[in-house]
């Protein structure tokens, strides 16, 4: 089973619109301090990544589809988990609750390649790899 991670927000008045309705893009931003959240959980926050093992995980797709609106003061929750491991990429998925009773607010995905630091796709080390499907 894919390790995943669940993190808890609550909605600020910066991430709303006029209406006070969580602007569309910041769902992104959710993603990844879910990501982040995820990686650390395992024993690798990125800090490590890039400056110990020397390689980064860009963005290369970001989908997102919307089911109702998040407001100013909810309490949401991001849940992820990585739902492919290729040899150099990774799909992590994405479930956005409302709380207290878990209304679907979103789902999404978003895809990462492995880079060096010469810019140039690497395979997936065998200990990231494992960690990501235990």
């Amino acid at each position: 089973m894919p390790v995943e991670h669940t993190a808890k927000l609550r909605v600020r008045f910066a991430e709303t619109d006029a209406m006070q309705v969580v602007y569309y893009a910041e769902y992104f931003v959710w993603f990844e301090v879910a990501r982040t959240e995820l990686f650390r959980s395992m024993g690798m926050p990125y800090s490590v990544i890039s400056r110990k093992r020397g390689f980064h995980t860009p963005v290369v797709q970001a989908h997102a589809d919307y089911k109702s609106s998040a407001r100013y003061d909810d309490e949401v929750a991001v849940r992820v988990w990585a739902s492919k491991v290729g040899t150099s990429s990774l799909r992590l998925d994405y479930e956005v609750t409302k709380l207290p009773g878990k209304e679907l607010l979103c789902t999404g995905h978003t895809v990462h390649v492995l880079i060096g630091e010469d810019g140039k796709p690497k395979a997936i080390p065998a200990d990231i790899r494992k960690k990501l499907s235990d």
